[in-house]
């Protein structure tokens, strides 16, 4: 499993991506962020699902890229060319993968700003090549292991949220997601693009340079649940009154 955001912002696009790699009993770091990036033309694609699959259609794009790139003047255009490559995966090898009792499984999260976008734009990838555009209303998408992380990001992300705002819900989201699961984990990997710079910015970072942060936001959730003001709630710990109980049994 894995665990790749993509956030879409008035002020850019940022992700996220863990890198464990997990294969029966080997545990490996991979980097699972793809990009693309020259003079007013910047793109990363995220994938999960399997390895294999996510290998090879890359491997197909990176060549559609070396003779085609140039024509790929709005972002949606090169999303196309990389749902034709899984396709043409699905083609070669959806058969014998499924014979094999596995399902032939791609999702991708693409981001960026090309020549003739007004805007970065964030898109989902299904295994069976067709999109969706990510939009301000729900203004973020989880590929892997989507469960765990999602409600701190629908309490907290909006589309006018600043990037460094949303960088941190995200990473939030993907602690809450490693305590849970034990196929997710650092270190993770960060690509932040502003709006019309056309310039990706890309980190990575250790449990040592992020522990901080859940040693810190660990305690804050104590002691803001400690100071919850929840009168109602101590009822739950009162006795019953013993004449309304008895009232009630006899009306049953």
């Amino acid at each position: 499993m894995t665990y790749c955001l993509g956030i879409l912002s008035k002020d850019g696009i940022a992700g996220l991506a863990d890198t464990r790699i997990t294969s029966g009993n080997d545990t490996t770091v991979a980097k699972k962020i793809f990009t693309v990036q020259r003079k007013n033309h910047s793109f990363f694609i995220m994938t999960s699902g399997l390895r294999s699959v996510r290998d090879k259609a890359l491997t197909y794009f990176t060549e559609v890229v070396e003779d085609d790139d140039e024509s790929f003047n709005k972002l949606y255009k090169a999303v196309n060319k990389f749902g034709d490559q899984v396709k043409r995966v699905a083609d070669e090898d959806k058969a014998s993968i499924e014979d094999a009792g596995m399902y032939f499984n791609l999702f991708a999260i693409v981001g960026g700003q090309l020549e003739k976008d007004e805007a970065p734009k964030l898109y989902l990838l299904y295994p069976q090549g067709n999109w969706i555009e990510i939009g301000p209303g729900t203004p973020y998408v989880i590929i892997g292991n989507t469960g765990f992380g999602n409600p701190i990001l629908k309490r907290s992300i909006t589309y006018d949220s600043p990037l460094e705002f949303g960088l941190k819900s995200g990473f939030l989201s993907f602690d809450a997601t490693r305590i849970s699961a034990n196929d997710v984990d650092y270190p993770i990997d960060t690509i932040v693009l502003k709006r019309n710079t056309f310039n990706m910015i890309e980190h990575r970072f250790s449990e040592k340079d992020l522990g901080h942060i859940s040693e810190f936001w660990n305690s804050r959730l104590k002691d803001g649940i400690d100071k919850i003001p929840a009168v109602a709630l101590k009822r739950a710990f009162e006795e019953e009154d013993v004449q309304m109980s008895i009232t009630l049994k006899n009306e049953a």
